[in-house]
């Protein structure tokens, strides 16, 4: 049975009519991909499935007491609220329980309202409390935050950036575990690290429908089971992920070139015979004419436009973009560490590494806005740098498009022609009803088109881009895609998109995690494209992993040994030997239990006190939720120092 029916959907916005009798069903547990141009409706339908808009005709079911969730691209979040709060909303009735119990805790420290009815209140919640889970489910919450990258919940959502305030909204919905999840461009603001986990919870652990609006080709092919593309207001269905689509796409839009072929040689051929015959009117005739005036009428299929991305460069000399030895430490971490690089011709560099690891920096250090720590930037006297930011800060909201990118001129210089300004934004999919629209009243994948459409003006023979797949629909990645291949010259890219790196990287520099201390970043340099990079990674990984394996074997025993006052403890053969970092945490561990113990303690000997359950009943959840995550932690630390100082003693020659 369907979770979610939709039928004769129709919506327009002035003469535009995106949605044009639309029909969808989505079954219970299925994973559909929604795809299509930017503008093509994408996110107006995802709206009207949520019951978040009204559609002007048609009607949307969804199945009684079936829950559904919508993550939009701009969620509205309360800012007065933290990130834990607003992601426990996704618990529903639990959430509703426990702040039941936190409002009337509240109230009974205070002293207001009546004593009783309060103490009820307080003692039915936390009985709703443990029936809908326990106390503990809320750290479900924590844990889901923090795989998306967001490790301070306490932060109020008036203070987080865009993507982090996503990030929650994410959380949100996940947490929810719906009926029907509906979410809107996920992968928005995620490293290629949390994308992956995304991946695999939405394909392992999500249990309900999804309907999936993603532009992230390598998520459409590993989760979704059915793709949908929204084209000039028709709903178009393929089995399977990204390239199944693509693949039966390109057939559907072979047949109906033939199909078209076909019609034109049929008018032809008509056209000829109506020449040859003009005045004939009998039977047979008049079906001829009938037959090749409805071959006339009848309408050729729409052919996809695609978005003409041009750069000319100008020459480039023997030097381009060098690194020598470049330190930076920046908020008392050190986020690079002596590194050494030189950019030729034809380089596509990709940069890659999870939120917060220095991409962004390394960006700006290459562009001369901040100073390294040590090291030099070196920048031939040819070089012509053009930077594509994350934020689109170069576009004026308050013009229009023509505004922006011709500031009001009638003619721009291009690709070495001169052309109207009106025609070269026709060929960026701007129509002319488009041109004159405020930038700040389009969507993402707008904006975006009219920052390449600023940048392919200039004559740079560098492009430094921060994240510029966000909100491209796929046609349009496919031109930046096509254009960055074809480039003489030097693309520098930070991008979370697996696949468009696949497609144009030549090296790839990936920030990742050190081995033997997570905290420290190292920079690896690799020649090749994501895959490769992916490979090599592990294949290093696997050697230095085999490398401490047989460091860590014993020694052989000498065929004779010398009597010895005292004999050495045995060796277990399948202990491995410290490594520094696991040294450096031994040494400090019994430190780190002794302030787990105080903390257990104190929390112990506060919640043993009566006075508190009458003064400071609020805090009573909280302090047993701290309570809880204290002896944990003294757990696990124990377990940790007894595993660790075992293998020290059983691995050390004494």
């Amino acid at each position: 049975m369907p979770v979610l029916t939709a039928k004769g959907l129709r919506k327009s916005f002035g003469p535009q009519v995106i949605l044009d009798d639309v029909e969808i069903h989505i079954r219970r547990g299925e994973r559909v991909g929604l795809v299509g141009n930017n503008g093509s409706g994408k996110s107006s339908l995802g709206r009207i499935l949520a019951q978040r808009d009204m559609p002007d005709a048609g009607q949307v079911a969804v199945r009684r007491d079936a829950s559904v969730v919508y993550l939009e691209q701009e969620p509205s979040l309360d800012p007065e609220r933290t990130a834990r709060e607003v992601c426990l909303e996704g618990l529903g009735a639990w959430n509703d329980a426990r702040e039941r119990h936190a409002r009337a805790s509240r109230l009974l420290e205070a002293g207001e309202g009546d004593l009783e009815a309060l103490l009820h209140e307080q003692s039915e919640a936390a009985h709703d409390v443990e029936h809908l889970g326990g106390w503990e489910l809320g750290q479900r919450g924590d844990r889901m935050l923090t795989a998306l990258g967001l490790f301070d919940v306490d932060r109020p959502v008036g203070t987080l950036s865009g993507g982090e305030r996503r990030r929650v909204a994410l959380a949100r919905c996940l947490l929810s575990s719906p009926d029907l999840a509906i979410l809107d461009e996920p992968t928005n603001h995620l490293d290629a690290e949390t994308i992956e986990w995304l991946e695999r919870y939405l394909s392992e652990e999500h249990q309900g429908a999804l309907l999936l609006i993603t532009h992230d080709r390598y998520v459409l092919d590993s989760v979704v089971e059915r793709t949908l593309e929204l084209d000039q207001g028709k709903l178009y269905g393929y089995a399977g992920g990204w390239s199944a689509y693509l693949e039966a796409k390109m057939e559907r839009q072979f047949q109906e070139a033939k199909t078209e072929a076909n019609r034109q040689n049929l008018l032809r051929r008509e056209l000829e015979w109506l020449r040859r015959q003009p005045k004939a009117r009998g039977g047979k005739q008049k079906a001829r004419i009938d037959r090749a005036e409805a071959a006339r009428d009848q309408a050729a299929p729409n052919q996809e436009k695609r978005a003409e991305l041009k750069l000319e460069t100008t020459r480039l000399g023997s030097r381009i973009v060098e690194v020598e030895d470049l330190t930076l430490d920046l908020g008392g971490r050190r986020l690079l560490d002596g590194l050494t690089l030189k950019l030729t011709r034809g380089t596509k560099l990709g940069i890659i590494g999870r939120n917060g690891a220095g991409k962004t920096s390394l960006l700006k250090l290459l562009l001369g806005e901040m100073p390294p720590t040590s090291g030099k930037v070196l920048v031939g006297d040819n070089t012509r740098v053009a930077y594509f930011d994350q934020a689109r800060s170069g576009l004026r909201d308050e013009q229009n498009v023509l505004e922006n990118v011709a500031d009001g001129n009638d003619w721009v210089d291009w690709n070495g022609n001169r052309i109207s300004v009106y025609s070269y934004l026709d060929r960026l999919l701007f129509p002319k009803d488009r041109q004159r629209t405020p930038v700040g009243s389009m969507s993402g994948g707008e904006r975006a088109r009219v920052a390449l459409a600023k940048l392919m003006l200039g004559s740079a023979n560098v492009l430094v881009m921060d994240e510029p797949t966000n909100d491209l629909d796929v046609a349009t990645l496919s031109a930046l895609e096509e254009l960055l291949i074809e480039l003489n010259g030097v693309a520098i890219v930070v991008t979370h998109d697996r696949y468009f790196l696949d497609r144009i990287a030549t090296d790839i520099l990936a920030f990742e995690r050190d081995d033997e201390d997570p905290e420290r970043n190292v920079v690896h340099h690799y020649v090749g494209n994501y895959s490769t990079y992916r490979r090599l990674s592990e294949e290093r990984r696997a050697e230095l992993q085999a490398q401490r394996s047989a460091e860590a074997k014993p020694e052989p025993a000498p065929a004779v040994s010398k009597p010895s006052d005292v004999a050495p403890p045995p060796q277990d053969p399948g202990l491995k030997k410290l490594t520094y970092a696991e040294n450096k945490e031994l040494d400090g561990i019994e430190e780190r239990i002794a302030e787990a113990e105080t903390e257990q303690a104190r929390l112990e000997a506060e919640l043993a006190d009566p006075d508190i359950y009458r003064t400071r009943a609020a805090e009573v959840p909280a302090l047993q939720e701290q309570l809880a995550t204290a002896q944990a932690l003294t757990e696990q630390l124990m377990a940790r120092w007894e595993e660790l100082e075992t293998r020290r003693a059983a691995t050390t020659k004494r």
